[in-house]
């Protein structure tokens, strides 16, 4: 590391394995202003990383860095692992690490009822809508969650796997919002049922998401699959359960990226209202 400059960063724990592991090659997969993405030549995920400035998203497969990179050249080679990275003349030394997956707690279903109609009014207000027409695939992936058919879903998640353009597909963005919702919010509600949808729903998806979407995208599905979002979701997610107001965090999500803070927010919804349904559902049967 002598000659480098040094910086310092606070990781996602999602990275643990790659970042603790021993020094493997990458290459710089995409850049921009807020943030620098990372391709680690492994057969695990996360396979990608994102190194980003304290104004960017804070991705779950994020380094948060205390100073900003220089505009990287596209596929320069780099190295993660032993706990540092190697990018042209940087070297980034992890000092912290932050959890993309925090618990919940227990949520009333009642509140929970009341935000997703909070939630609903929110998005429907914004200027911001999803990328793809919610009456398609997207639509028969929410009827299918709502009714805890395993079948329906696996169907539309599989079109919507990719379905989209940009680093983030559409299809993908809420792929991912639905996956952390019935996951943290069906713990929070005492739902199994969408605890166990949002397992074989991330099952499905991550099988073969690095050859049917970006690299970015499968990773940020594959740490989906295990609960885990950016910040901006797990805001409105604490919001929904009653610990932060609801308007300002939704505000947050819907203004990531073009159509992604939108997708998003369209997958968290559908989840939501699944939860709700299958406790019902679970309580009923």
């Amino acid at each position: 590391m002598g000659g480098r400059t040094q910086i310092g960063g606070a990781a996602s724990v999602a990275l643990r394995p790659a970042l603790e592991s021993p020094r493997r090659p990458a290459r710089v997969l995409a850049a921009f202003p807020l943030a620098v993405y990372l391709e680690v030549r492994s057969e695990y995920e996360p396979h990608v990383i994102a190194l980003v400035s304290g104004e960017a998203a804070r991705l779950p497969n994020a380094v948060v860095l205390a100073a900003p990179l220089d505009r990287l050249p596209l596929g320069d080679e780099c190295w993660v692992g032993e706990g540092s990275i190697g990018v042209g003349r940087v070297g980034i030394r992890v000092r912290r690490w932050w959890d993309p997956a925090p618990p919940l707690g227990s949520a009333e279903p009642s509140r929970l009822a009341r935000a997703l109609t909070h939630l609903d009014d929110i998005c429907d207000r914004s200027q911001r809508r999803p990328g793809l027409d919610i009456a398609g695939a997207p639509g028969l992936l929410a009827s299918g969650c709502l009714a805890g058919s395993l079948v329906d879903g696996i169907v539309a998640a599989e079109r919507l796997l990719g379905l989209g353009p940009g680093l983030t597909p559409s299809g993908d963005d809420m792929l991912c919002g639905l996956l952390v919702a019935l996951r943290h919010l069906g713990l929070a509600a005492g739902a199994p049922r969408a605890v166990w949808l949002a397992d074989w729903l991330a099952a499905a998806v991550t099988y073969d998401a690095r050859a049917r979407t970006t690299p970015i995208s499968a990773t940020l599905l594959h740490c989906a699959a295990r609960g885990q979002a950016g910040s901006e979701v797990l805001g409105v997610l604490r919001a929904v359960a009653g610990h932060q107001p609801l308007d300002p965090a939704a505000r947050r999500l819907l203004g990531l990226g073009h159509t992604s803070g939108a997708d998003l927010a369209w997958g968290l919804r559908a989840g939501l209202a699944a939860v709700l349904a299958l406790r019902s559902w679970h309580g009923s049967r």
